[in-house]
């Protein structure tokens, strides 16, 4: 891997800007359908989609740098969402499954002939950090499944989700095309070339798209603030686990120094016992209860 120069020839794929650049423009659609098609590799195979933008839930306005998302629509009519996160956030879980029963519930349709005939809806979630309840597993695929058997129970809902700091992989260790992709998005901002591009006409397109020096004046100020809003985002969100981890450190100190006056007023008390001294003396001398100095 090249090192990072102080200005990278490639947009950071974790910021708003960066992300909607590489899967969600007409432009980029040949890419995000090669991604989704190797992701999908032997089960599916999309043809075309459409961006659905105006249709998005308006779920995550309160932190755009923390979460933005493509919201579109395959040719079959299955609706399919491609999230980025880099922050674990409260309810984690419990919000993705909202976001995508949404999506479900808002096909239905008023009036007695509708027959709940509903399009599969897909998650497809990058996740920039690995949340404390899910398994150390770089890919975690969920589908709704009858409990004994393992069978697939229907196909009208699925969420996989991508924890890329479990993806350690380097270049030339990467076997598939997801891979590959993965590879790409985790180090883009510290490439000064794109692997494969000579090879691969997906990878040559995701280059000329993905250069910094291809942008308009007015792309690269929306970039350039996006890139600062993600970085300052991520900056408070380190200070916030320092912080915690100071809080952590020195409550750890104060219960030690606690535990070592206790144990030490032990000690003595138990000596004290040994001299025959009454347990109300030993107590009043210290500190313990009477209780505690029977006990010992």
């Amino acid at each position: 891997m090249t090192k990072k120069r102080d200005m990278a020839k490639y947009i950071n794929p974790f910021t708003d800007v960066g992300f909607k650049r590489i899967f969600g423009q007409e432009l980029s659609k040949p890419l995000l359908l090669d991604f989704l098609n190797s992701l999908f590799e032997g089960e599916k195979h999309i043809v075309n989609l459409t961006f659905l933008d105006k249709e998005q839930p308006a779920l995550f306005e309160e932190d755009r740098s923390l979460i933005y998302d493509i919201y579109c629509e395959t040719d079959e009519g299955e609706k399919i969402i491609v999230e980025m996160q880099n922050k674990s956030q409260p309810f984690f879980k419990n919000r993705s499954i909202y976001y995508v029963s949404e999506s479900i519930a808002r096909q239905g349709e008023r009036g007695s002939s509708w027959n709940y005939e509903i399009d599969s809806v897909y998650l497809v979630a990058f996740l920039n950090f690995s949340p404390l309840d899910f398994k150390k597993q770089f890919r975690t695929d969920v589908v709704l499944a009858e409990k004994g058997t393992k069978e697939q129970f229907s196909d009208k809902l699925r969420m996989i989700y991508l924890q890329l700091p479990l993806f350690k992989k380097e270049a030339d260790e990467c076997e598939n095309q997801v891979e590959r992709w993965i590879y790409l998005l985790k180090n883009m901002e510290t490439l000064n070339r794109l692997p494969w591009a000579a090879q691969s006409a997906v990878f040559k397109k995701l280059e000329s798209i993905a250069d910094v020096g291809g942008m308009t004046r007015t792309e690269r100020l929306q970039y350039d603030e996006a890139l600062k809003k993600y970085r300052d985002t991520i900056s408070v969100f380190e200070g916030v686990r320092l912080e915690g981890r100071e809080e952590g450190r020195k409550e750890g100190m104060e219960m030690g120094v606690l535990k070592g006056q206790k144990d030490e007023k032990i000690a003595n008390a138990r000596k004290m016992k040994v001299y025959g001294l009454a347990l109300e003396m030993i107590a009043d001398i210290t500190g313990l209860t009477i209780d505690e100095v029977r006990d010992l």
